[in-house]
């Protein structure tokens, strides 16, 4: 198994589990089917409710036949608990669920996390293989070589004296630039190198005066 599929393997994993953190920070949802109000209060004057559970607006249902149901109170309905009473509904109270503001966060922004980090795999997989990804446009192909790496010598450079001179010099600049910096000279920004095929463009380019 390549690289690329382990890691995406993995990024599979840790969705699942942030998807499964997120969804028990959401609201639960309640068992059995949902019922509109008006029929709720219809089942209640027709004596077939034995215990409502009353969540701020939500109200779980069980009927006497054991059948359970939730319904939400559209508006506040202040005879709703003399009317259960006098049904003799069992009215059971509970708490309202109340997420803390680290978890509000979290629901918020757990999607936009989850495709950054998912843009952000991606990217990284393109950008492997050395460099040969889509994402690698632009970068700078320069390597650092040590002095023990450098094999090529003006001797061993054919063509233009005058060419090889004033890379030389260069060479020269490099290592030494404060004594051309007293005399006024600037760090060059880059050497362009023109000719036809053949002349030593490449090996002017590589060599160096060690």
């Amino acid at each position: 198994m390549s690289d690329m599929a382990k890691n995406l393997i993995l990024w599979l994993v840790i969705a699942v589990v942030l998807m499964s953190v997120f969804q028990s920070f959401g609201p639960s949802e309640s068992n059995g089917r949902r019922v509109d109000y008006s029929t709720f209060l219809s089942e209640v004057n027709q004596d077939q409710v034995r215990e409502a559970r009353i969540n701020g607006r939500e109200i779980n249902v069980t009927k006497k036949d054991s059948n359970r149901y939730t319904t939400y109170i559209p508006v506040n309905d202040p005879k709703l608990l003399d009317n259960l009473i006098t049904k003799n509904v069992k009215v059971v109270g509970e708490p309202p669920e109340e997420q803390s503001l680290l978890a509000t966060i979290f629901i918020s922004w757990f999607p936009m996390l989850l495709l950054i980090g998912v843009w952000i795999f991606f990217m990284r997989q393109m950008q492997g293989g050395g460099g040969k990804g889509a994402m690698s446009f632009g970068k700078s192909k320069a390597r650092m070589l040590t002095e023990d790496q450098i094999k090529t010598t003006f001797a061993d450079v054919a063509g233009c004296d005058e060419a090889k001179e004033e890379v030389a010099e260069l060479v020269e600049y490099l290592r030494e630039p404060s004594r051309f910096q007293k005399l006024g000279g600037k760090i060059p920004k880059g050497v362009l190198m023109v000719g036809p095929p053949g002349t030593g463009k490449n090996a002017a380019g590589k060599s160096d005066c060690w």
